[in-house]
């Protein structure tokens, strides 16, 4: 009896020493695994911001450090693929961990909404600083960067005189001419959305369906690969993100630099309804334990200071109205956007994805 006795309280001790084991991993620990990965104090005067995050650049690190030295509060980073951490919180639940959720897209942002990742919230600065058609109709995502989806085109065999509309490129003058990314990428998705919104959803099919009929190849890779074919000779013109041409020229890979300078941009639709744009947007999540400190993150990406990072390190556009963009951007010239509220971009999403299936957009 006395023997069952020690061994019951052996198995006490030992509980008793693991749970204090993992409360002081969450108090300052590194989770094992991931070795970018904190895990935080749950009190909001642990002074903690936990970020799930899929942008993956040198440029958001360094922001990061700017507003743990403006604030004294610490960002703790989850890096991951936008649908991934998406499923990630779905999971967590309430014991998430999450108090801010950034990921390219207005579309994914839409899904995180819908699916209750994400809380509206209340910010004058925020409100200040982007405008109402970058956010969330209801606060629960606001835009960070803007994307510009643009025709690039060979120098050497395109005369930009030729190009004017997206709709232009259903032409049979581009016949076997264009490439461009699969149907289930959301830039292409987001794209098709914002079609449904101005022109309806008969003539976005048939735009959807001319692009089909007028494609080199059937879609294959990244926005990077689009720009290659092109220089490949595979075909003439592109639709792609403009902030990925600003990496190439960046490029430590001599053959994408070379694939860049070959290649112009064009912004179709400057007489009619505007180029495309998206955004990359960060929101609070619906189970955030430090909101003050997410919503002060979010204000201090907002702000001036940290947009101008964005703008002249990343190549991207910057969401805040009073910055301007890179030198290198300003190079491309100025152009008109779409007109349109990017909720839309998801509100149209489903109705996107059917019409890609319809025509055979692969």
């Amino acid at each position: 009896m006395s023997k069952r006795i020690i061994s019951l309280s052996l198995v006490f001790l030992l509980t008793v020493a693991t749970l204090l084991g993992c409360a002081t991993n969450n108090n300052g620990g590194t989770n094992q695994a991931g070795s970018n990965e904190e895990q935080p104090n749950e009190e909001q005067s642990s002074g903690v911001v936990n970020l799930y995050t899929s942008r993956h650049y040198e440029t958001d690190q360094e922001l990061y450090k700017v507003f743990e030295e403006q604030t004294g509060i610490k960002v703790n980073v989850v890096e991951g693929k936008g649908d991934e951490l998406m499923e990630r919180l779905n999971i967590e639940g309430e014991a998430t961990e999450a108090d801010v959720f950034i990921t390219a897209d207005a579309g994914n942002l839409h899904a995180a909404k819908e699916s209750g990742l994400l809380q509206a919230i209340e910010s004058d600065v925020i409100s200040n600083n982007i405008p109402d058609k970058l956010r969330d109709d209801e606060n629960h995502w606001f835009g960070i960067t803007k994307r510009a989806r643009v025709i690039v085109y060979a120098k050497d065999r395109v005369d930009p005189a030729e190009l004017s509309t997206y709709e232009a490129l259903t032409e049979s003058d581009w016949n076997k001419r264009l490439v461009v990314r699969s149907s289930d990428n959301m830039y292409n998705i987001s794209l098709l959305a914002s079609f449904i919104d101005i022109m309806g959803e008969e003539a976005a099919t048939e735009w959807a369906q001319g692009i089909v009929n007028n494609m080199a190849r059937d879609p294959q890779g990244g926005d990077r690969d689009q720009a290659k074919a092109v220089v490949a000779g595979e075909a003439d013109v592109a639709i792609m993100n403009t902030y990925y041409i600003g990496g190439m020229l960046n490029s430590e890979d001599a053959e994408e630099v070379k694939v860049a300078e070959n290649v112009g941009i064009f912004f179709p639709n400057q007489d009619t309804t505007g180029t495309h744009i998206n955004v990359s947007a960060a929101g609070v999540t619906k189970h955030a334990k430090n909101k003050d400190n997410a919503i002060k993150f979010i204000e201090f990406l907002s702000s001036e200071e940290a947009q101008e990072k964005f703008a002249s390190a990343n190549f991207e556009y910057p969401a805040n109205p009073n910055v301007e963009p890179a030198e290198l951007l300003k190079s491309w010239g100025d152009f008109k956007e779409q007109d349109i509220d990017l909720s839309v971009l998801g509100q149209n999403q489903q109705q996107a994805i059917r019409i890609f299936n319809q025509v055979g957009w692969k």
